[in-house]
């Protein structure tokens, strides 16, 4: 996986390794140890006191029973000012912008908490193509001639291969269809490591899943997906959020929050002038 710094992270460069190289980078230097320390703090009190929530890819966890060792916690925005920095750098916002368009938005911001003996989760794409197992569900000639999803994940906890870094395999966001068992997957797979404060920003496409976490401490992260403006979001954040975050939110908030894009709306009862301008 290559890496970046703050400095170097130029955006022309990692969109051409998300689109035509590995799908995968790293990038340091975005995230201060106090912002790290402010968010894992937040993490770890909400998954701990709070009920199991949904989450996916979990396989062979829950037959074993080991389904509390894999934590979600939602609604991140809610919980803490310094996760709306996260999910706004504007060094992230710069590649995202060459990525998905300059109205690019958010579809779900979570932490995902693996306490050691956690089961890792099965080799999968990310929304909107995890379905891709079903083809049939997706219009004919569904292809990557242009991406449809990024994913961020802000690494909180040692990411290393004993822990369950993420594993991916490099290049295979160009096959753009569900990863089988005859693509031997552990057996070609990298790792995306990294340590407290790192980013792995890869396209969602590149086959990945959590590994299992053979070591003594957590493994955690924040995860932001971003999608284009016209993809339905995964998580229906305004919602769960309070009318006075919507109504302070800065402009980068309100457009990953969806804000700024109009559809869908009723039309026939849209202002005339409106109606008019979008003919």
């Amino acid at each position: 996986m290559k890496r970046f710094t703050a400095e170097t992270a130029d955006p022309d460069t990692i969109v051409a390794e998300l689109l035509h190289g590995g799908g995968a980078v790293a990038i340091s230097g975005l995230f201060s140890p106090d912002d790290i320390a402010e968010a894992r703090a937040i993490v770890m009190a909400h998954s701990e006191t709070e009920s199991q929530k949904v989450t996916h890819f979990q396989g062979a966890a829950e037959q074993d029973g080991k389904i509390a060792l894999q934590r979600r916690v939602w609604n991140l925005l809610a919980k803490g000012e310094v996760f709306s920095r996260m999910a706004a750098h504007p060094a992230l916002m710069d590649i995202l912008r060459k990525f998905l368009g300059t109205e690019f938005i958010m579809g779900s911001i979570a932490a995902n908490r693996i306490l050691p003996g956690g089961p890792g989760q099965e080799p999968h794409v990310d929304y909107p193509y995890w379905d891709f197992h079903r083809p049939e569900t997706h219009p004919t000639g569904f292809n990557g001639s242009f991406p449809m999803n990024a994913q961020v994940s802000v690494i909180l906890d040692p990411f290393t291969e004993e822990s369950g870094a993420t594993a991916y395999v490099p290049g295979s966001q160009k096959e753009l269809r569900y990863p089988t068992k005859e693509d031997r997957f552990y057996e070609r797979c990298a790792r995306m490591l990294g340590e407290p404060g790192d980013v792995a920003l890869f396209y969602g496409v590149t086959w990945h899943c959590a590994m299992p976490n053979r070591s003594e401490h957590d493994r955690s992260a924040i995860l932001i997906q971003y999608l284009p403006k016209w993809v339905k979001p995964m998580e229906d954040m305004p919602a769960a959020l309070p009318q006075a975050f919507i109504d302070q939110a800065s402009p980068d908030m309100r457009q990953l929050l969806g804000l700024n894009y109009p559809y869908p709306e009723v039309l026939d009862a849209a202002r005339a002038g409106n109606a008019e301008g979008r003919a």
